[in-house]
């Protein structure tokens, strides 16, 4: 009887999907400091806060996309979320709500945009790109229309003003609010996943739908569910965008969803689902904004960082065909 090898052991492919994320970014900062321009800011304290703070709204994402895309979907309308969510609050704030009404709207404004998703996806039996590219334009769309097709402001002493406002912004501490909310959802979403029964269904119908249908989980339930919890991580990260600029602005967060889904995979989730973990998904989400922050620092143009992400993404779904061919 053949013995299992090292490389084809399950748990070092764990141990490999869970140290990858952390090698690239330990990777990505050792290119960062070679540069005579990078090196004397990108290790201090302020410099981490900076990248921390810039690191909440795709971190946010992230979370929220990881259910899916483990589950085997995917959502392409999470930046038109992100503005739509942002400009309620912001109209809310604006007609002299309280700061806890305003954000419970806009929390709740990402999860009814993730229930119409999921009812479409789960109802319909459609394909998540589709129903979610349709509903990007109609929800970026509706975000211009309520807006005036133009920001709306509020009040500066708002109280959602302080959820990403960094006090110290010499220093590292104390860091914003919004950052401990982040990791604080990531280790409970990390542990839903992992420990409970919803978390071992959205693996499940990730690796097989089929053989999760068979296997007595509500497969179109459990979708309707999951749609709807992202939802409410991107309507939460359209709160922590609202807070960052004091407006709500309906022409913001284009191209967030490529950002969140780089985040995603580079974390180690499987663009065919059944494989992905919060964690994975947060450094992910981390060595994006070293990225942006490094390339920043060095003074290159928008359209390199743009052209970076999109390598990277290629390369991290590579790196994903790669793994699945030697699974099996």
């Amino acid at each position: 009887m053949a013995h299992p090898t090292a490389s084809s052991d399950p748990s070092w492919r764990r141990l490999l999907q869970t140290a990858g994320p952390l090698l690239g970014l330990v990777f990505v900062l050792g290119l960062l400091a070679l540069s005579e321009e990078a090196r004397p800011t990108l290790f201090t304290g302020r410099n981490a806060a900076i990248v921390l703070t810039q690191t909440v709204i795709v971190a946010l994402g992230a979370i929220g996309m990881t259910l899916i895309i483990v589950s085997g979907g995917i959502d392409l309308s999470v930046g038109a979320a992100v503005a739509f969510s942002s400009v309620v609050g912001a109209k809310l704030l604006a007609a002299g709500q309280n700061s806890w009404v305003a954000g419970a709207a806009v929390v709740g404004t990402g999860a009814l945009i993730g229930l119409a998703n999921g009812s479409l996806i789960a109802g319909l039996r459609l394909s998540p790109f589709i129903i979610t590219l349709g509903m990007m334009g109609v929800v970026r769309g509706g975000a211009k229309w309520i807006s005036g097709k133009q920001a709306v402001y509020h009040p500066e002493g708002a109280g959602l003003n302080t959820l990403m406002e960094r006090t110290n912004p010499q220093g590292l501490l104390p860091l914003p609010p919004g950052v401990w909310i982040a990791l604080g959802l990531a280790v409970v979403a990390s542990l839903v996943m992992r420990r409970s029964v919803f978390g071992r269904h959205v693996y499940a119908i990730g690796s097989s739908e089929a053989a999760a249908r068979l296997c007595g989980v509500r497969v179109q339930q459990v979708k309707l569910w999951l749609y709807t919890l992202a939802g409410a991580f991107f309507g939460l990260a359209g709160l922590m965008q609202e807070s960052r600029l004091a407006q709500g602005d309906p022409t913001v967060a284009v191209g967030l969803e490529l950002d969140i889904i780089a985040a995603v995979v580079i974390g180690g989730a499987s663009l065919n689902g059944g494989i992905g973990g919060i964690s994975g998904s947060m450094l992910g989400a981390l060595l994006m904004a070293v990225l942006r922050n490094g390339t920043n620092q060095l003074g290159w143009d928008s359209y390199v960082q743009e052209i970076i992400i999109g390598a990277v993404i290629v390369m991290a779904v590579g790196l994903d065909k790669w793994r699945q061919g030697r699974a099996h």
